[in-house]
């Protein structure tokens, strides 16, 4: 029978047809773009033979879809998950477009996740090019609102992650080379400041401004940042006119921590901000969290046979936990076993100086393919 490691990865190849996702803009928050992003990978996944169902999108976000290879058996299969959601508005290929320098390939959202996702897909038509039927079924779940911390996929994600044995995650992959076998707690929170308008020239003591109120706990919250947890402070809307002392003002705080408990303690802490000051009304509400995901046994088995895919192509394959959460945190924390940072290497996600390294499409591909072969 073929050895894995002969299979034929052409980079240029890959590049041909990531070019059409990575030039497919798709922000969060345009579920039309996202939906466009989506007909394309359906269609690519479609013409390797999978069957494909639309899952509507909710809460304003766009479509997910999941595509079933077909498999001679129906065991608890293999789950790949993955996001089409960036965070680039579109637009974004004017000032960041698609372009190769070197052992490099710019483009917006092709490291975080697109890349990863085609590279996970290449290795399943790969695979059955070469006659190879993988020991466990495979399925590819690819959602639509990672960016902003699944609001309206974490149940399917976590209904579907039940139904699989294992869960793989072509998230970028580290620096070293390495995966990602855990990942920190994620709380996010909706920020409101609501003051007393008043006209900013001719009766400004009269106002209390949301905006100063605003401006002053985003320093409170900022220096509460700790080694254990950190918080920041991303986006703040107030004010429409600037002869008007602003009465409304809006942001949305980021937290992370390494334990669970960290983060609780970090909660409650944001929460007790909540109150009234100098006329102006501080309230602070919890919105979507991720828990944290820590390194399992079940998880460890699967980390070691990913480790023995990668000696067998002379690679080294170290582990970390990191922050920066994914759609893995759900399933690692339901305890199926769950491997994360499987996508490209590369740097610069979520910037307009985003590239993945060329040279590991084909690499981190055909270990996708042996670890796909190896799992049973």
């Amino acid at each position: 029978m073929m050895d894995f490691r002969a299979l034929q990865f052409d980079t240029e190849a890959m590049l041909t047809g990531l070019r059409p996702w990575v030039e497919c803009e798709s922000p969060t928050w345009d579920a039309t773009a996202v939906n466009r992003m989506m007909d394309l990978a359906s269609k690519d996944m479609a013409d390797a033979g999978a069957r494909i169902t639309r899952v509507p999108g909710r809460l304003g976000f766009g479509d997910c879809v999941r595509a079933q290879f077909p498999h001679s058996r129906s065991a608890p299969g293999i789950l790949i998950l993955g996001h089409l959601d960036t965070v680039h508005p579109v637009g974004t290929l004017a000032k960041c477009p698609w372009r190769r320098e070197g052992e490099k390939c710019y483009g917006p959202g092709i490291l975080d996740m697109k890349g990863g996702n085609y590279i996970a897909l290449e290795a399943i038509r790969q695979l059955q090019r070469a006659g190879f039927e993988t020991p466990l079924p495979v399925t590819v779940l690819l959602t639509s609102d990672e960016e902003v911390g699944s609001p309206s996929t974490r149940e399917l994600i976590e209904q579907e992650a039940r139904q699989h044995a294992f869960v793989l995650v072509p998230e970028p992959g580290m620096p070293d080379g390495g995966v990602v076998s855990g990942r920190y707690a994620i709380a996010r929170y909706n920020l409101s400041a609501v003051g007393m308008p008043s006209h900013a020239g001719a009766r400004l003591s009269e106002g209390r401004s949301a905006i100063r109120e605003m401006a002053r706990q985003i320093l409170a919250i900022e220096e509460m940042t700790t080694e254990d947890c950190t918080f920041s402070v991303g986006v703040v809307h107030g004010g429409e006119w600037v002869n008007c002392v602003p009465s409304v003002c809006t942001g949305e705080v980021l937290s992370m921590a390494k334990r669970q408990e960290h983060l609780d303690q970090g909660v409650s802490r944001m929460l007790a901000l909540s109150g009234t000051r100098a006329g102006v009304e501080f309230t602070v509400t919890r919105g979507v969290t991720r828990p944290v995901w820590e390194l399992s046994e079940s998880s460890m088995g699967l980390l070691e046979s990913a480790r023995k895919v990668a000696r067998q192509l002379g690679l080294d394959l170290p582990d970390h936990s990191m922050g920066g959460g994914s759609d893995g945190n759900f399933t690692g924390a339901m305890g199926i076993p769950t491997l994360d940072g499987l996508g490209c290497l590369g740097d610069g996600y979520h910037t307009l100086q985003e590239f993945i390294s060329v040279r590991s499409l084909a690499e981190r591909a055909k270990l996708f393919a042996g670890l796909l072969l190896e799992l049973k």
